[in-house]
C-alpha cells in the first residue's frame, strides 16, 4: 500500500532476539474474539462491571468507529484483521501487590526489564499489564497521604467516577478510526490524579507486556494533574518472540493544569510481530509544561504521533522521539502541536535510524492559530541510514496564520562517516561494533532525559536488536 509515494516491502520475519526471550503460555480467566458489535461491547463492559455511563460512553465510540473509513495510510498490504483478534484477554492472575504473589512466568517477564529492582529504588509506584487486564499493582503509601490517586483505570472507573468521568475521552475525543477502536474496547492502563501543589518526586511507571500471538490490547491512560503540581509518568511496552500479528491500540490522555510541570516517556521494546499505534494527547494550560520522550525499538509497524494542546498563554511542550527501523519494520514518529494561546513554544527533535531495509519515516504537524502571538516553534529531524536497502522520509507540515509568530524546520539524513568508523576500529573495535556504538550514541537525546537505571536496560536492549542475524552491516 501507497502513501505519499511511499511503499512498505514486507520480507519474511526473521528470529531475532528478544529481551523477554520466547513467549510463555499465559491462561486467560476471559477471552473474547469476534466481530466487533455492540453485544461485543456491552460483554466487556458487563464482564467489568463498569457504571452505565462508560457502556453508554463505549457504544458511542462503537458507532463513530463503524461510521469512519479505514484509514488508507497504513503502510500494510491490506488491512489489519480484527476479527482474527482476541479482543479482551483477561489473565486469570488476581492483581499481585508483591512480585512473589505472581506466577513464575510473568515475574519471570517482569524480573527480565528488572522491573522490581527498579520499583525498589527509583519509582514512586508500578502498576503492571499483561494482555487485557492489570496483574500488578503496588503505589507507595506516601503519595496516598499526599492525594495522589495512582491505580489501573478500571479501578478508577468504580472508586473515583466523578473525576474519571470529567477527563475520560475528552482529551481524547474518538475522532478517527483507531481512537474510536480504543475508547469502545479498552481494557488496562492507568489513572494519575495529583492534586494542586503537590511534587511527586519519583516516576509512576505503567508496564504493558503482549504475551502471545493473535492479541488486541487497547490499553487507555489518563493522567491529571492540578495547578503548580508536578509528575513524571513512563510507559515502558514490550513482549516476547511469537509468531503472528499482535496489535496494541493504546491512549493516553493527559490534562495538565495551569503551572503544572509533566514529563511522560514511552519505552517500545517490542518483538517482531507486533503492530503499534499510539494516541497520545495533552491538553496543556497556561504557564504549564509537558516534555515528551519516546524511544522506540522492535515492532512490525510503529504510528505514533504525541499531540500537545498549547490552551494557556506561555504554556511550553517539547517532543523528543527516537526510533531504531531494524527491517522489515515500519517506524513513523512524529508530532502534532496546536499553539492556541499567545506566547507559546515548541520544540520537536525527531531521531531516525534504519538498517536492513527498515523505514523510518517523521511526519508532523505544527499549527498556530490567529491571535496566538509571539508563538514559538523550532522542529528538527535527523535520519541515519545504514545501508543500501533502508529508507527515511520526513514530511512536515506547517499551518501558520498568526504574523508574529516563528516557526523554523530543519532537516538532514546522511550515512555513517568512514572517517567515523576508521577512528573506531583504529581503538580496537569491529566494524560491527562500531556501527553499534554509533547507533547508542544517535539515542543520547532520550537516554540523557532518563534514569540511570534504565539507561542500561534500553542499552541492552538496543544491543540485541543490532545483534539478530544481518547484523548493521
Amino acid at each position: 500500500m501507497s502513501r505519499d509515494g511511499i511503499r512498505l516491502e514486507v520480507a519474511k520475519t526473521e528470529e531475532y532476539s528478544s529481551i523477554l526471550g520466547r513467549a510463555k503460555p499465559i491462561k486467560w480467566e476471559v477471552e473474547i474474539r469476534g466481530r466487533i458489535t455492540r453485544d461485543v461491547v456491552e460483554e466487556i463492559s458487563k464482564i467489568r462491571n463498569e457504571p452505565d455511563w462508560m457502556r453508554r460512553l463505549r457504544l458511542r465510540a462503537l458507532e463513530m468507529f463503524e461510521k469512519q473509513p479505514w484509514p488508507n495510510w497504513l503502510p500494510l498490504e491490506g488491512n489489519i484483521d480484527l476479527e482474527s483478534l482476541v479482543l479482551y484477554a483477561k489473565p486469570s492472575v488476581e492483581r499481585a501487590k508483591s512480585w512473589d504473589e505472581l506466577p513464575r512466568e510473568l515475574r519471570e517477564y517482569y524480573e527480565a526489564l528488572r522491573i522490581p529492582e527498579l520499583e525498589a529504588r527509583v519509582l514512586a509506584g508500578v502498576i503492571g499489564q499483561v494482555d487485557g487486564g492489570v496483574t500488578y499493582e503496588s503505589v507507595k503509601k506516601d503519595l496516598e497521604k499526599a492525594g495522589v490517586i495512582a491505580m489501573s483505570m478500571d479501578e478508577a472507573v468504580k472508586r473515583y467516577p466523578d473525576i474519571v468521568k470529567q477527563y475520560f475521552a475528552r482529551v481524547f475525543p474518538p475522532e478517527y478510526k483507531f481512537a474510536s477502536l480504543n475508547i469502545a474496547l479498552w481494557g488496562g492502563g492507568v489513572f494519575i490524579y495529583v492534586p494542586p501543589g503537590v511534587h511527586v518526586k519519583m516516576p509512576l511507571e505503567l508496564v504493558i507486556l503482549i504475551s502471545s500471538a493473535g492479541v488486541g490490547q487497547f490499553e487507555h491512560s489518563l493522567i491529571v494533574v492540578g495547578e503548580n503540581a508536578s509528575a513524571e509518568f513512563i510507559v515502558a511496552c514490550a513482549a516476547p518472540v511469537f509468531t503472528g500479528l499482535s496489535l496494541h491500540d493504546g491512549m493516553t490522555e493527559a490534562y495538565i493544569h495551569r503551572g503544572a510541570r509533566v514529563r511522560l516517556v514511552d519505552l517500545k521494546n517490542w518483538s517482531r510481530d507486533v503492530i503499534y499505534f499510539g494516541n497520545n494527547r495533552a491538553i496543556i494550560e497556561e504557564n504549564a509544561s509537558v516534555d515528551w520522550l519516546s524511544g522506540s525499538l522492535g515492532g512490525k509497524v510503529t504510528i505514533v504521533y504525541p499531540m500537545s494542546v498549547l490552551k494557556g498563554v506561555n504554556s511550553r511542550t517539547t517532543v523528543t522521539s527516537v526510533a531504531l527501523a531494524n527491517g522489515p519494520t515500519w517506524k513513523e514518529e512524529g508530532a502534532k502541536v496546536f499553539h492556541s494561546a499567545p506566547y507559546t513554544y515548541s520544540k520537536v527533535v525527531s531521531k531516525g535510524v534504519s538498517l536492513n531495509g527498515g523505514t523510518s519515516v517523521y511526519r508532523g504537524l505544527v499549527y498556530v492559530r490567529e491571535g496566538a502571538r509571539y508563538a514559538r516553534s523550532s522542529v528538527s529531524c535527523e535520519s541515519l541510514i545504514l545501508d543500501d536497502k533502508s529508507k527515511a522520509y520526513t514530511i512536515p507540515h506547517e499551518q501558520v496564520f498568526e504574523d508574529t509568530a516563528t516557526v523554523t524546520h530543519e532537516a538532514y539524513t546522511g550515512r555513517i562517516g568512514e572517517d567515523k568508523l576508521f577512528y573506531l576500529r583504529s581503538r580496537g573495535l569491529s566494524e560491527e561494533e562500531a556501527r553499534s556504538l554509533i547507533v547508542l550514541g544517535y539515542f543520547h537525546d532520550i537516554m540523557v532525559n532518563l534514569p540511570v537505571e534504565y539507561v542500561s536496560i534500553f542499552n541492552k536492549a538496543i544491543e540485541l536488536e543490532l545483534s539478530r542475524i544481518g547484523g548493521v552491516g
